[in-house]
């Protein structure tokens, strides 16, 4: 027996093989018909678009569910302006909470402070009265701690990266990461998991790809969040990020062994392993990597002897060289042809060469990059100048050179190092701040749709067409639509670029193979 039948009628389709749909029925999952309303088949249900645009859903490609959730819920400090109005907002949060409760706060950027000075560990301390406090940088890759929570890592001293100043960085972050995030208890922490993947169907995404791994999530909350893949959520897609952990990814669920396996750390952070010394930093400071190209070649030899889709987080131009370098040796074991079959890929990606993005072309390999980098930090008087100089910063994120030569992309946020915002995302990458790497709104789409769902080898998923899984979301576009998308960017071209005007697509529904995810007005 068939499930009911649901008609989608009166709307404007993204349906390149038939511009000219306004309807489409779904049964069992799946499109059973596309085509105008005039010639629509009867159906069990009814859904009147009232114009609406119908695309398909988005994927994310780069999360993580855990950490945003928690700075959906809890001390959200991206709008902060100074290290005065940091301790301001530690101390009304904390004056809320038990005597023995954890602070935890994200998304400080002091690179957008007039004055970027940071308080110490002390200053925390009185702030937040005693309690323990780990507050997350934008990049998660860094983080101010308390004097308190410092004394509860006493093995976050010997390790590197520690500053008495309670601002940690490498290993001596991943150390103190793990004790803050052990403070959520698992009810706690599936109640923010399942809050972070709600939040992402009301913005039109049916699938994310959750990038967890050792200092960046236990293997208790990396299954749990599998566990809820598609149950009235996003569907979740894992990548555990392990050194030679493909059979430990296969044991836990994952579809890869990679995401954030980390050659290197984040610009804003000043770990990213670069080949020029940051600007701003210590004189001949380049960052630090963390494999060598020996590691990335046999972990990627450990995924091909799994059946495993492997990857890597690399940001700096000097870590992306030692991960192409390790392709280079998997590569004469394994054969180019086996390398590009696997479709491995590389988180970030975010300074690049021509040499660099060629050996993306010759192994085939998938770049996850994250648009909202470039809005939020590229461009003149932004963190990328001040850490790399103007001239190599017009040079991140080259998104649109990439896929002029053919380069897979998949785009996400990276949340919460990015808002979850997957129109503001197209955007972005068609506003890039470097003219040279512009791409068009429909390019920027399909990365962010079907570039997604390739990722993790679902060719079929990520478009409106006969047969195909009934996955796609419903807009209202204030600013009109043309030829099946919406109109992103201000008609006159003195308003157009990060700070464009033109309101963004808002989701009425979000539909994951044929079953309502998400509805305006709903609960």
């Amino acid at each position: 027996m068939t499930n009911p039948s649901t008609l989608y009628r009166g709307g404007m389709l993204h349906c390149p093989a038939d511009p000219s749909a306004t309807a489409l029925l779904v049964r069992d999952g799946r499109i059973a018909w596309l085509g105008v309303d005039a010639d629509a088949p009867s159906a069990d249900r009814v859904v009147d678009l009232a114009g609406s645009l119908v695309t398909p859903a988005f994927v994310d490609a780069h999360v993580h569910a855990t950490d945003t959730g928690l700075a959906l819920s809890g001390l959200d400090l991206s709008g902060v302006r100074s290290a005065g109005e940091l301790l301001d907002a530690v101390s009304a949060f904390a004056s809320g909470l038990p005597g023995d409760a954890v602070v935890l706060g994200h998304g400080w950027d002091e690179s957008y402070w007039a004055q970027r000075s940071l308080p110490d560990a002390a200053a925390l301390d009185r702030a937040a009265e005693g309690r323990r406090v780990y507050l997350s940088q934008a990049s998660v890759h860094s983080a101010l701690v308390s004097q308190a929570m410092l004394a509860a890592c006493p093995d976050a001293a010997a390790a590197p990266g520690y500053d008495p100043s309670g601002w940690l960085r490498r290993d001596a972050h991943h150390v103190v990461r793990e004790v803050a995030l052990a403070s959520v208890n698992r009810v706690q922490r599936a109640a923010v998991q399942r809050a972070a993947l709600r939040r992402a169907a009301s913005l039109g995404i049916a699938a994310v790809h959750e990038c967890g791994g050792p200092g960046t999530s236990d293997e208790s909350d990396f299954a749990g969040l599998l566990a809820m893949s598609g149950d009235g959520v996003p569907e979740v897609y894992g990548y555990w990020g392990e050194l030679l952990g493909a059979a430990k990814a296969r044991e836990l669920g994952a579809v890869g062994a990679g995401g954030d396996l980390y050659a290197d750390g984040a610009l804003g952070s000043r770990t990213a392993h670069v080949s020029a010394a940051y600007l701003d930093g210590e004189p001949g400071a380049c960052g630090h990597g963390y494999v060598t190209a020996e590691q990335v070649r046999d972990h990627l030899l450990d995924c091909a002897a799994h059946g495993m889709q492997g990857g890597f987080h690399a940001i700096g131009d000097a870590a992306i060289s030692t991960v192409l370098d390790g392709f280079a040796g998997a590569a004469e074991k394994l054969g180019v042809d086996g390398l590009r079959a696997a479709r491995h890929r590389v988180e970030h990606a975010e300074i690049m060469n021509r040499r660099l993005i060629a050996g993306f072309v010759e192994y085939g390999i998938v770049a996850s990059m994250q648009p909202a980098f470039d809005r939020l930090w590229g461009g003149a008087g932004r963190m990328y100048e001040a850490r790399l100089g103007l001239s190599r910063s017009l040079e991140s994120n080259p998104m649109g050179a990439m896929h002029s030569v053919g380069v897979a992309l998949a785009f996400g946020s990276d949340s919460p190092v990015t808002p979850l915002d997957p129109w503001g995302s197209v955007r972005a990458a068609v506003a890039h701040h470097s003219p040279a790497q512009r791409m068009s709104v429909r390019a920027a789409f399909a990365a962010h749709t079907r570039g997604g769902w390739r990722a993790v080898h679902l060719d079929n998923e990520g478009v409106l067409a006969l047969g195909a899984p009934a996955t796609f979301a419903v807009w209202s576009t204030p600013a009109g639509a043309q030829r099946g998308l919406p109109v992103l960017e201000a008609e006159d071209p003195e308003l157009r670029g990060v700070d464009d005007p033109t309101p963004l697509p808002v989701c009425r529904a979000t539909v994951l193979r044929g079953d309502v995810i998400y509805e305006e007005g709903s609960a």
